[in-house]
Parts: C-alpha cells; structure tokens; sequence
C-alpha cells in the first residue's frame, strides 16, 4: 500500500490544482472566452481583456467569426500562410477549449520593443482570439512562458448571463419581448435579441439590434436625411425599397421611424425591417434595427414595440 501512497498523494494535489486553476478563470464582460490571468493583469475599462495599472501589459480577447479559426487551421495544416518564407506561423498550443494556433515576435511600439502574442481557438459557434502586448521592460514578470501559459489556460463558455451583458449596456432594457437569444455584438455598445441563433441562422426569423450612435445630427431639419441614409446601410439586407419614414417621438423624445422592404439571409428571405432613432442630447442616437419574415410581420411588431418602449437610459 505503501508504494501507491505518492500515486494516490499527486492525484489528490492534482485536483486540488485543477479546481483552483478552474476557479480563477475570468471571463471579460460580455465575451464567451476566459483565461487565467497572470498576476497584476485587471479587468480593462477601455477594451474587453485585461492590462496592467500602468496600461502597459495589454491582453485583447474578442470574438471573430466562426470562419476565421478554420482558415488559419487550414492554413496550418497546409502551411500555406500568405507572405511565403516570411511569415509568421503559428504552432500548436493545446487549450481546455480545443488546439489553439499561437505566435509569438518582437516588434515595435514607437521607439520601444515590445514582444506580442496572439491565439485563435474554436468556440463551436465561433471563434475566440485572444492577443497581448508586452514592453521589454515587463519581460521579467510577463515573459513569454508566463504569457504562454496563461494562453493555454483558455476557455470557452457557450452564454454569457443576460444581466452581465445588459448591465453592459449604456441604457436599460427592460422588456426583451420573449426573443429567446441575446447576445453581445458589441461590449458596451451594442445587444442583438434573437429568435434564431447562430446555427439555425439570424436573418430567417425575428430579431432585434439596439445600439448606440454617436454622430447623429442635431438639426431636427437634418434628421430625416439620417434616417434614410442609415436605414439604406442596413447589412444583410439585399434590394431594399424604403416604404415609409416619419419623424415620431418615442418615449417623450424626438425620433424617426423608418421601414424597409428586402431580402435577407442564404434563403432570401423576403423581409421586412423597421429603424427607430432616437435622439438624445448633443449628438448621440439610440438606434434600433427590427427584423422579421415579412408574413410574421403583424406578430413581430408589437414585440417590436415592446422591447422599444422599456428601453430607458441609466
């Protein structure tokens, strides 16, 4: 029995060690991808990841389209990187959230060397990239093991909490007219509530975009002209006809209401989209985009307006 007491000692210190490294994982607010940060890092306020008190050790984590991880594996795996011999190629860097693709080099920074990092990895729906900057001067504490290995502590979760991406938000929400996903665009600035999700499709039910701009027009003479222009550069919507816009006022506050006629989505789906603005003080604008399937039109709608009217600022 004796001989199994190291064995049976290292597996317990090794689950002691697992629930700890699982337990300070920390996710920013609003993004599906968490590491274990290295000592000193804190929560950013002016970006989703971390960095130092000083700002000088910044670590980026955002979310890209599920497309990009795919094309760097097939670039990795084919080795067929875009700017031949000198390129930059990633190795390997298993994570609890799947293979990574990480590099690492030294670079510039104005007049400082600074060494960079960057990772992408699969998020099922997804894909997670994470990317820091080191000066030279932090090397010691921030070396490249260290930052190594705080990549590979990377994980994904599949919904981050409505009221953490709400609370993000520069204005309330308080009805979300039943939709069934809602999900971050944006942190801080942007929300999409959903019918569909990312793997039945957005565009071929009813959704919502709320958001915020911060170059809208002051004259309520411009205005009108806004409207239109903004609803004209809706994405996804393909031949779009607009079929009215009129200024309105929505909760006590000047706005324009905008509808448009198009199609959407891989299937065409024959839509129909309204835009409200509503403007604020100085130059600032809430907007909001309403879509759905043009025959569930008269069920959506008052959803629509729902979501619309429980909207308040903080």
């Amino acid at each position: 029995m004796k001989q199994f007491a190291p064995l049976i000692a290292f597996a317990f210190f090794s689950a002691a060690c697992s629930a700890a490294f699982a337990a300070d994982v920390v996710y920013p607010p609003g993004i599906r991808v968490g590491v274990v940060p290295i000592e000193g890092l804190v929560i950013s306020k002016t970006f989703p990841g971390f960095e130092t008190e000083d700002h000088g050790v910044k670590v980026l984590i955002a979310e890209l389209p599920l497309a990009a991880y795919g094309e760097v594996e097939h670039a990795f795996r084919t080795n067929s990187f875009p700017g031949g011999a000198n390129a930059i190629k990633p190795e390997g860097l298993q994570t609890a959230a799947g293979e990574g693709f990480y590099t690492v080099e030294s670079a510039k920074d104005g007049a400082d060397t600074v060494r960079r990092f960057s990772m992408i990895i699969p998020g099922g729906t997804f894909s997670g990239y994470l990317a820091a900057q080191v000066p030279e001067s932090a090397t010691k504490t921030y070396s490249d093991d260290a930052v190594r290995q705080m990549f590979a502590s990377a994980v994904v979760r599949q919904q981050v909490p409505v009221e953490e991406q709400l609370g993000l938000l520069p204005f309330k929400i308080t009805e979300l007219g039943a939709f069934k996903n809602v999900r971050t665009l944006a942190p801080g600035a942007a929300i999409l509530l959903a019918d569909g999700n990312e793997e039945t499709g957005i565009e071929s039910s009813s959704y919502m975009v709320i958001g915020t701009i911060a170059s809208a027009p002051t004259q309520p003479e411009d205005r009108g002209r806004f409207a239109q222009q903004a609803a004209g550069q809706i994405p996804g919507l393909r031949d779009g006809r607009i079929t009215m816009s009129e200024s309105l006022r929505i909760d006590g506050s000047p706005g324009y209401e905008t509808r448009v006629e198009a199609t959407s989505g891989k299937a065409n789906t024959p839509v129909t989209v309204v835009q409200w603005l509503r403007f604020g003080s100085a130059n600032q604008a809430l907007r909001i985009i309403a879509s759905t399937p043009r025959d569930d039109w008269s069920k959506a709608f008052p959803r629509f307006r729902a979501v619309r009217d429980g909207i308040q600022p903080r």
